[in-house]
């Protein structure tokens, strides 16, 4: 167990503010600044976005290309080591892998996670 503190819980008013959608990657590539990062560029279905992962170490670009993620498609922008990243994938940290979540089967992008 990584964490002995509680998670505090939240309501269902405040998980309906998150928006999860299911983005493809069309590009990826390292960070130029950060040896943890890497800036992919995906796919949203109305939109093109970039995010900034720390799954460098986990992942390689050529992976990566063409791959469904879920994203949290609503955070706040942030600069991350001087680039900007529009969102945030999910993953699953396991010992000392990072697993990023899949949907199972092909979806639209764009398509929104209930």
């Amino acid at each position: 167990m990584e964490n002995s503190e509680p998670t505090p819980t939240i309501s269902i008013d405040d998980f309906k503010k998150i928006e999860l959608k299911v983005a493809t990657i069309k590009a990826a590539e390292p960070h130029p600044n950060a040896d943890k990062l890497l800036v992919l560029q995906i796919d949203l279905g109305s939109e093109q976005r970039q995010i900034c992962a720390g799954i460098r170490g986990q992942y390689t670009p050529e992976e990566l290309v063409g791959k469904q993620i879920v994203v949290v498609a609503n955070l706040a922008t942030a600069k991350l080591r001087g680039m900007e990243s529009q969102g945030m994938l999910l993953a699953a940290s396991s010992g000392d892998q990072v697993i990023v979540m899949t949907p199972d089967k092909p979806a639209l992008a764009g398509s929104k996670v209930k």
